[in-house]
């Protein structure tokens, strides 16, 4: 699937396809980059989530085939969808690339028969609030000190 986002500078043309285990070192690497402040997985973890049956991840390339951005949801024992992460490398930011994977992984996850979906967002970042807010999204719950650093967090849920 070509993936073509007009920006108010400039558009972006890349690929959004799954993650596969070989693109493990990619994958943290780029969260390492999107979560400067302590919040990114362990590579373990994502060794973890990317070889298990209930994990769906996908990524989008640029036409370089440079990994820019990243989702990943695990299909939870209630049957909720819950993404566990969702990065865009910091040059790639506000192209629509986050709301394109966020879209893509409900459609993956309504394949898969469910009908509700998760996360978790820090209080301070409005914009991916906001964000997840027009796609839907609903705040649920403050997580008192969700956040290794002590932060609080929102949780949000969207009916499929």
């Amino acid at each position: 699937m070509s993936v073509s986002k007009p920006n108010q500078t400039a558009e972006f043309r890349g690929t959004l396809r799954p993650i596969t285990i070989a693109e493990l070192d990619e994958v943290w690497k780029l969260d390492l980059r999107c979560f400067v402040d302590g919040e990114a997985y362990e590579r373990e973890t994502f060794r973890y989530l990317l070889t298990s049956p209930n994990t769906i991840a996908r990524q989008i390339r640029s036409t370089d085939n440079q990994m820019v951005a990243f989702v990943v949801a695990v299909i939870e024992i209630d049957g909720v969808g819950h993404i566990t992460a969702i990065g865009v490398a910091p040059e790639h930011r506000r192209r629509g690339l986050a709301r394109l994977l966020l879209r893509e992984m409900e459609r993956s996850l309504r394949s898969r028969g469910i009908s509700t979906i998760r996360l978790e967002v820090r209080v301070e970042n409005e914009a991916a609030i906001l964000l997840y807010e027009q796609l839907g999204f609903a705040v649920v719950q403050r997580l008192s000190r969700y956040y290794s650093n002590g932060s609080d967090g929102y949780m949000m849920v969207k009916p499929l």
